[in-house]
């Protein structure tokens, strides 16, 4: 399994499956949710309906995945995954790096074989970028999906992927 860092916007990525990181509600938000559901049209929307109405009355809890249709995004999939709020009083890194594993396992079960991640809670849910990246490359490089040959953190500015090429180096996770 091979992880690449790149500066870009993930609803351009023409991979198998894209990661949304999403709210619990599963009915879109600002961010990289907005962007997705904007992107992708009205079938996401329905497919995220359709699980609200089923299994996730609650909504999607903090660290699992769920994956639907990409609709008119250039993926076939996304696996939508529910990011925690930075604290700094109590640790939440566990559930930040399952958002991870939990979207390996989803795209290991649809046969996906390259897979798009943001960099999951750095946004408005204020996880420091760099703490965000060694959670993000702790978690993918501990997993060993039987499909995913393909990792890409997509990472929205020049400065974040440069914070990330630095966290990957320093943590020997520049392999």
């Amino acid at each position: 399994m091979r992880i690449e860092l790149i500066t870009g916007d993930i609803t351009a990525e023409r991979v198998d499956a894209v990661v949304n990181a999403a709210n619990s509600s599963l009915l879109g938000g600002g961010g990289v949710d907005g962007a997705i559901h904007r992107k992708g049209g009205p079938a996401i929307l329905e497919e995220c309906r359709a699980l609200r109405a089923s299994r996730y009355g609650q909504g999607l809890p903090v660290g699992h995945a769920v994956a639907t249709t990409a609709g008119r995004l250039p993926a076939r999939w996304v696996i939508h995954t529910v990011g925690p709020v930075f604290s700094p009083d109590v640790d939440r890194a566990p559930l930040l790096r399952s958002c991870y594993t939990e979207s390996l396992r989803v795209a290991a079960g649809l046969g996906a074989q390259v897979i798009a991640f943001p960099l999951i809670s750095s946004g408005v849910y204020r996880w420091p970028k760099e703490d965000a990246v060694l959670q993000a490359l702790t978690a993918l490089h501990s997993e060993q999906p039987t499909t995913v040959g393909l990792i890409r953190l997509v990472l929205f500015d020049e400065r974040t992927r440069r914070t990330a090429e630095h966290v990957s180096q320093t943590c020997n996770h520049g392999r």
